[in-house]
């Protein structure tokens, strides 16, 4: 299990080239990468978006690559951006009737004019990012793999005192329905001692609402199927592949059996342990969504 938090870096020393490539991730659904480079590393793009997604499956990827070369680096001319710049600075001046000649200096700081021509970059100076991105990527995943063991102690902390209140709940279910009974019964008796009539009980007719409200806040199938989800989250919890997205379904399904335990019954005991169990899977909700 590994957390979609953390950072690597990795970095190539040439001698006519040296590439720094430094990789930040948070948690997302799903994995969004964004790279930050100059425009000459363009094709490089697609190449540096399979690598990352071949290693990561999740997560809000920041990706910086920075370099420096010190070899004769060949410009050519961005002709049809410099040619629309031209024509439109004519149609302005015939527009207006402005006088005056383009300016080579301004041309020049025109955003990508110039162009480094594309064969430079050779195939030494491509396996040198490549290089450098594996050495960040294998830095990332060892902090996601740190960050995920300490994911997975938290979680397992807070499973355990989720399983610690199950036999509290199970213990106080047996006496709910004498409860209903009492409750029932009570009940009846304070109704017909504010009338005159002198009705009597049927204790046959009483005992049957009292098992029907009985079945209907049974909760022997929710505290089963809780104690399935937990064995199975520490399951998933143990797997090296992507995890996060059914750990948060588990989670779902966690809070919902908590949900039907808390609405079924009035027991202060069993409403009491059935709320900081809530509480505990709320907790264990915020972690998973840093989980890969």
């Amino acid at each position: 299990m590994k957390s979609m938090t953390g950072f690597g870096r990795g970095a190539v020393n040439e001698n006519s080239f040296s590439v720094t490539v430094e990789l930040k991730t948070v948690n997302n659904r799903f994995l969004d990468l964004a790279l930050k480079f100059s425009s000459e590393l363009q094709p490089l793009e697609s190449n540096i978006k399979r690598l990352i997604g071949s290693r990561l499956s999740r997560g809000r990827v920041d990706v910086n690559l920075q370099y420096d070369r010190t070899n004769e680096i060949n410009y050519e001319l961005n002709r049809p951006l410099i040619a629309g710049y031209l024509a439109a600075m004519k149609n302005m001046q015939d527009e207006f009737s402005l006088s005056g000649e383009p300016d080579l200096n301004v041309i020049a700081r025109l955003p990508n004019v110039l162009m480094p021509k594309k064969d430079d970059l050779d195939d030494k100076f491509m396996s040198g990012v490549e290089k450098a991105l594996a050495d960040a990527l294998d830095d990332l995943e060892k902090m996601r793999e740190n960050e995920g063991r300490m994911l997975k102690n938290e979680l397992e902390m807070r499973l355990n005192e989720i399983e610690k209140r199950l036999p509290l709940i199970e213990a106080e279910a047996a006496n709910i329905a004498e409860e209903y009974r009492r409750r029932l019964t009570k009940r009846v008796g304070e109704l017909l001692a504010k009338s005159d009539s002198q009705i009597e009980i049927d204790q046959s007719r009483l005992a049957q609402e009292i098992a029907y409200l009985s079945d209907r806040a049974d909760i022997s199938e929710e505290i089963a199927r809780l104690a399935t989800h937990i064995e199975h989250f520490r399951t998933i919890m143990d797997e090296e592949k992507e995890v996060g997205k059914r750990l948060d379904f588990l989670t779902q399904e966690l809070n919902r059996e908590a949900n039907t335990i808390t609405s079924k019954t009035n027991n202060m005991t069993v409403k009491e342990n059935a709320l900081q169990i809530k509480s505990e899977i709320e907790k264990i909700r915020e972690q998973v969504q840093n989980v890969e």
